[in-house]
């Protein structure tokens, strides 16, 4: 049976920065999974084009334990998470802080305590990425537990009521949506989505997910936006995607997708349009307009297009253009208003992380550890292969001039020369 998992602009468009606190001068900070917009985007800029695993690596920080959960960053710090098994099938779920310019370790905060649950070859314990907002930093470990410390971290609160059985363990990140932290929980059985109090972490609603779809488990990260004079998360789950009100959690448009399942891909909204990917085991790139009500599968669906969308890696939007690579390596380029095929390009490897634009380029990171770096546009053109000589499935974060990469034994700094 085919698998899962990990995760694991330049837009004229409304979205919203969710968790998103001023930077510094001069600086970008990358406080959610796929940075400050949600969505792979970057303005940092003289980012590197090539490095190797020695060339362009300022620092090479050994992680304890695993985990594929990417950093977040906020002033010149980096925070992830990480799981460390005890023996005897138990495990501690830590907290890290390191400093970004070195790469030192600033404080490493045990969050649960928790019996080591199965996962999948291409999954970890510690998967999902955290957010940052302002001093608080939140974190979540799927149904082991979610938490909230502040950046000297003290831990503020924890919720553990949230339980749900898991398939290839935890994926999904959370987010925030005005006062709610907002994250999906869709295992074996009677999935939903789930918001808490991000000040205390008190449960404020939990609606369940209803579809057809026989394989119940996914792993999506939602994504707020405003589009049709209201405020949406948009979460993909198993069988459908669905857009909620974020301070009720009632649904208020769904489009279904069949059967399918395990869905990963985090949506990308632009052009009035969100774009999504549905997940195994056949994989279909859509373009919605979120502007209906109820079930809207056979009116809101603008266009669709069944090759060479992911089941792991999720959607980049660049201007007019709407980039994806399959897992096995295939990298597309539609046009985003009609999903007209500009390209489509075999990449060296197998692909989990999702992609980032940055510095006039697109940086595709492969399993193997190979990032390949693109010129955005309607024309393939490829500008470098870089092997960093270790595993990754974890997405990039961009922040203090640098990219950061998680391996499966290392975090890397990786910046141009001066």
């Amino acid at each position: 049976m085919k698998l899962l998992l990990i995760h694991v602009g330049l837009l004229s468009v409304s979205f919203i920065c969710a968790g998103q606190s001023a930077p510094a001068a001069g600086a970008e900070n990358w406080t959610e999974f796929r940075g400050p917009t949600g969505q792979g985007l970057s303005k940092a800029q003289r980012l590197p084009s090539k490095w190797s695993s020695t060339n362009g690596v300022v620092w090479k920080q050994a992680l304890p334990g695993t985990g594929w959960s990417s950093p977040v960053a906020q002033d010149g710090r980096l925070y992830l998470t990480t799981a460390v098994e005890q023996g005897a099938g138990n495990q501690s779920l830590h907290v890290l802080a390191l400093e970004a310019k070195s790469g030192k370790t600033l404080w490493n905060v045990e969050v649960f305590a928790k019996p080591v649950t199965k996962g999948h070859a291409k999954n970890s314990q510690a998967s999902p990425t955290p957010v940052l907002e302002g001093e608080r930093l939140y974190v979540h470990f799927g149904h082991m537990g979610t938490a909230c410390l502040d950046l000297s971290g003290n831990i503020i609160w924890k919720n553990e009521t949230l339980s749900y059985a898991p398939v290839h363990g935890n994926g999904g990140s959370p987010i925030l949506a005005g006062d709610a932290l907002v994250f999906s929980s869709d295992g074996s059985t009677k999935p939903f989505i789930a918001a808490l109090d991000k000040a205390g972490g008190k449960l404020l609603w939990k609606t369940p997910r209803v579809t057809d779809a026989k394989r119940k488990f996914s792993f999506n990260t939602p994504l707020l936006i405003e589009a049709a004079g209201r405020k949406q998360i948009i979460s993909c789950g198993s069988g459908a995607v669905f857009a909620y009100d974020p301070k009720t959690g009632n649904e208020l448009w769904r489009v279904r997708y069949g059967e399918g399942y395990s869905v990963v891909p985090r949506a990308v909204f632009g052009h009035g349009l969100v774009f999504i990917s549905s997940g195994f085991d056949h994989p279909v790139v859509m373009a919605i307009n979120p502007g209906g009500a109820g079930d809207v599968t056979g009116s809101h669906v603008v266009w669709t297009t069944p090759k060479g969308g992911p089941s792991t890696p999720s959607l980049l939007l660049g201007g007019n253009e709407l980039y994806f690579v399959s897992d096995a390596g295939i990298a597309s380029c539609v046009d985003a208003k009609t999903g007209q095929l500009h390209w489509s390009e075999r990449l060296v490897g197998n692909y989990s992380a999702s992609p980032v634009l940055a510095d006039g380029k697109i940086y595709f990171q492969n399993e193997e550890g190979v990032g390949v770096v693109i010129k955005p546009g309607i024309t393939f053109q490829k500008l470098a292969e870089n092997p960093l000589g270790e595993r990754t499935l974890a997405s990039y974060a961009v922040a203090d001039g640098a990219i950061f990469i998680r391996g499966a034994k290392h975090l890397f700094r990786i910046q141009a020369g001066p």
